[in-house]
């Protein structure tokens, strides 16, 4: 059985090479070359239908569930292609959580949320202590157990939108992701909200790999040490993110920060 690993650490974590693809007959991605550096969060930024969330949901093949989409080159994930015919779905899955726009959290208790990738991936029985130690530590890590430890067995959906967003990133630290994509986690949210999240990103660097798509320029300043954009399905400039925001490259990339389109 071949699963997606966390050997070979000198790879990144994410490396595309001539990544191209189509829904039906429109090519949503051209020629798509990056690398991701493990342990940092790097921002995807670019205006509307410039290909970010499709490169995104390339990365933990949620494209290919359309039946019309076709992809042609190579993501590999810590050095292994995932779509090489022996990569095992459930396996990516494990070590590629996602984050998406609204929280999705189960209409189930805020214990059973976070047990359950635990759950879904874990063979063998576990003690009811051990579950205990799981759920601290994943609210903990989201910066979220001493607002619900009294009341666990809370429905998950009664939190608020901020709060929300945070179970279900903890719902994916049981089962040890090496990488989070995180697909504009922060726009169903209000300022107060959207500062958490941020911090919570940022608490969580170095431990995660950690790949944002975003619409909000002072976010991906904010929230971010690398910086993507990208226009028209393609990568117009990968930089340091103060280095993109203070001197970009390229014209097109200035253009969009400086809010000229987009």
């Amino acid at each position: 059985m071949n699963t997606v690993t966390n050997e070979n650490r000198d790879n990144p974590a994410i490396r595309a090479s001539r990544l191209n693809l189509w829904y039906g007959t429109f090519q949503a991605l051209f020629d798509v070359d990056l690398e991701i550096k493990k342990g940092m969060i790097t921002a995807l930024i670019g205006p509307s239908g410039c290909g970010k969330s499709t490169f995104l949901r390339s990365v933990n093949r949620i494209n290919e569930r359309l039946g019309y989409v076709r992809i042609d080159g190579s993501v590999e994930v810590l050095g292994q292609d995932i779509y090489a015919p022996e990569v095992e779905l459930v396996q990516l899955r494990k070590q590629v959580g996602m984050v998406f726009q609204r929280p999705n959290p189960l209409p189930a208790s805020i214990r059973d949320n976070v047990l359950f990738g635990h759950r879904l991936h874990t063979r063998g029985r576990v003690s009811r202590a051990e579950q205990d130690d799981i759920v601290e530590r994943a609210l903990r890590q989201v910066l979220l157990w001493d607002k619900v430890k009294d009341r666990l067995d809370s429905k998950g959906t009664a939190l608020s939108l901020e709060e929300q967003q945070k179970l279900c990133i903890a719902r994916l630290l049981p089962v040890k992701p090496g990488i989070l994509l995180m697909d504009e986690p922060c726009s169903a949210l209000d300022p107060k909200g959207t500062e958490a999240v941020e911090e919570l990103i940022w608490e969580l660097r170095g431990q995660y790999s950690i790949l944002i798509v975003t619409h909000n320029m002072a976010q991906a300043r904010r929230a971010s040490e690398e910086c993507i954009f990208m226009l028209m399905g393609k990568v117009v400039e990968h930089a340091p993110t103060a280095e993109m925001f203070v001197t970009p490259k390229q014209k097109e990339t200035a253009d969009y920060i400086e809010g000229r389109y987009g």
